[in-house]
């Protein structure tokens, strides 16, 4: 028999006025309606939080206070959850309306899931989940926002985010969840899109030389032999030599 599963899902807002109102109504739209809509300001300056007010009867919780970073911002949100199942929808970010039931679905067909990763429409349609791809590069699943569901006993396993790291702390997660926890995950299928994930995020805005810089210290912190860690390092700077500049 299905269960119905209360999913939690979080959204982390700062100066979001743009998409922040698509955001809401993307969850409001949601077929499947066991859920929690989480939002976590970092004390915006502009129209987000009159947004968010006008909005508050389909927010089951918000508050809005300075925080350390993006990922401070989503343990506050994994904190206040009191759901199931716990997923990411950055502020400019949507899901499709079955998002929820297909991932519902999984997680009531196999009770040894403990993660989800759902097909998202990106700068093209990401699809997959690929662990053994973890200790050599980041692509080895679709999105964080959107794409990435946890069972909340699984997450509380695993902690929250290392906010040592300010740039892929989720990265760090997911090292300590497939290859230190050996938890159990699954893809949906290509054609259960749950979402579309807008570029232009945190992840474009940093320098390609740091974020290779914070993956090495996340492999090395999390084990990996430290010989193998820089010759990846190596041979992806003279990969990607010209990214270097930007």
């Amino acid at each position: 028999m299905k269960s119905k599963f209360k999913i939690s899902v979080i959204t982390v807002t700062k100066n979001s006025e743009k998409f922040l109102e698509e955001n809401i109504n993307s969850l409001i739209n949601q077929t499947y309606k066991n859920f929690e809509h989480i939002i976590i300001d970092g004390q915006s300056t502009d129209k987000t939080i009159e947004i968010i007010k006008k909005n508050s009867s389909k927010v089951s919780y918000w508050k809005s206070e300075p925080d350390i970073s993006l990922y401070d911002a989503m343990n506050k949100g994994i904190r206040a959850s009191s759901g199931d199942i716990i997923g990411i929808l950055n502020s400019d970010d949507i899901y499709y309306p079955g998002a929820l039931e297909i991932v519902n679905k999984y997680f009531s067909e196999d009770s040894n899931l403990d993660f989800l990763f759902g097909t998202v429409q990106k700068y093209k349609l990401l699809h997959g989940f690929y662990p053994n791809k973890i200790k050599w590069t980041f692509g080895f699943y679709t999105t964080h926002s959107v794409g990435f569901f946890i069972k909340k006993s699984s997450q509380d396993i695993l902690g929250l985010y290392d906010t040592q790291y300010k740039y892929s702390a989720d990265y760090d997660l997911f090292y300590r969840m497939i290859v230190k926890n050996k938890m159990i995950g699954k893809a949906t299928k290509k054609n259960e899109v749950l979402g579309k994930f807008r570029q232009g995020g945190l992840s474009s805005r940093i320098s390609y030389l740091d974020f290779l810089k914070e993956n090495n210290k996340i492999r090395i912190n999390n084990g990996q032999n430290v010989f193998i860690v820089y010759l990846i390092f190596t041979l992806r700077l003279l990969r990607n030599f010209k990214n270097l500049f930007k």
